[in-house]
């Protein structure tokens, strides 16, 4: 979020989105989307899903290894936005995760899964209730920020950030540097350096960081 600020975006980073259980694994991907929209009584009904053209079915049949499904819940976690079977078939299928701003249903199985999911807190009601998938790999909003297909969804122990596609490489490899200086830093810290001339970055701090690093590798 840092090196995205520098390069002025300010809200990449998905607001009151958690991952559904402690020691996930992380998680690294790009963006499909599916959008909900509220239901409504004569359309949201559970034969709805006999469809095999159901967008939230489709999307589940449709999204690709590498992909992370990525659902526009409006917010609204007062109905599921889908449940473990649904988030293990897209597991099956090679998918890196799953993200809500919504809620998923059955988290006590998900969190068993080993598979990277992230939501605003669990929910048990059935989707219908409360939401009309409408369509799916289109621009969505999901926790306050703004989601295209194919940008590049990072998540972690504390949340999920998003990178717009076109900057994701150069913004890894300068997050890795980033994450190697601070690395040190934390040693310096720990060895009693106060922070002015090594957080940030002088020129002399960067001659010792990049001397500690040739000797560590």
């Amino acid at each position: 979020t840092t090196c995205l600020f520098k390069r002025g975006f300010h809200n990449q980073y998905l607001q009151n989105v958690h991952p559904v259980g402690p020691g996930m694994p992380r998680m690294v991907g790009s963006a499909f989307t599916l959008r909900f929209i509220p239901a409504r009584e004569d359309l949201d009904v559970m034969d709805a899903y006999k469809d095999p053209e159901h967008p939230q079915r489709k999307a589940v049949e449709t999204i690709s290894k590498g992909e992370v499904l990525v659902i526009d819940s409006r917010g609204d976690a007062r109905g599921a936005s889908a449940g473990d079977i649904l988030l293990r078939r897209i597991m099956m299928r090679g998918a890196a995760g799953a993200v809500t701003d919504g809620g998923f249903r059955d988290t006590p199985s998900i969190r068993a899964m080993n598979f990277p999911v992230y939501q605003q807190r669990p929910s048990a009601p059935t989707g219908p209730i409360y939401h009309h998938a409408l369509d799916f790999n289109q621009p969505i909003a999901c926790g306050g920020a703004a989601v295209y297909p194919g940008d590049i969804l990072v998540g972690d122990g504390e949340g999920v950030v998003v990178l717009p596609a076109h900057l994701a490489e150069e913004l890894a490899h300068e997050s890795a540097e980033m994450t190697a200086y601070e690395d040190w830093v934390e040693i310096q810290v720990m060895d009693g350096s106060r922070l002015p001339g090594i957080y940030p970055q002088s020129p002399e701090s960067k001659k010792a960081f990049e001397a500690w690093r040739a000797r560590k590798g």
